[in-house]
């Protein structure tokens, strides 16, 4: 499953009585309302633990004042939003992420769903999330991904080619 989008990955920090702090990679923390989720009541309220890594999008982001995140999309929806479990996390340049999001058919992610099984998602904050059944098609995955930004699309088939024909 591939899930390119503008939403990021984050992670929770503490929690308020009607707000989780939200860590985002920016100068402060975010604000994810309790009630900022599909369903959300006051007594459905969803429990994080601190470092919980969360799938979310940025609903405002003004100077001066903390952003506020969701778990839904515009219509309320959360198909894929909340906490993400299990997998390996990263960090890439923001460059890197921002191509990912443009070119949402990487050939390197492409040529490997061909072979293997995972799920991915990007964060536009540079953050990157792979899970597989396999810890080592999760390291294939992720050090792919890595050399991404380093090689160009020539050396990028070549280095897929021979991990592909290891694999086999």
């Amino acid at each position: 499953m591939l899930r390119f989008s503008k939403p990021n990955k984050y992670y929770v920090e503490g929690s308020q009585k009607r707000n989780f702090l939200v860590d985002i990679k920016g100068p402060a923390l975010a604000f994810l309302p309790v009630l900022a989720f599909e369903g959300g009541t006051r007594r459905n309220i969803p429990k994080f633990e601190v470092g919980t890594m969360i799938y979310v999008r940025v609903v405002t982001a003004k100077p001066g004042m903390n952003p506020e995140l969701s778990c839904t999309d515009a219509s309320g929806k959360s198909p894929e939003f909340g906490a993400l479990k299990n997998g390996y996390m990263f960090e890439c340049s923001t460059g890197l992420s921002r191509m990912l999001h443009i070119s949402p058919t990487c050939p390197v992610l492409e040529d490997l769903r061909k072979k293997l099984s995972f799920e991915i998602t990007v964060g536009l904050n540079g953050r990157i999330w792979v899970n597989s059944s396999s810890p080592s098609t999760t390291i294939i995955v992720a050090n792919a991904i890595k050399n991404l930004e380093a090689l160009n699309e020539a050396q990028q088939n070549i280095i897929v080619d021979k991990v592909l024909q290891k694999i086999q």
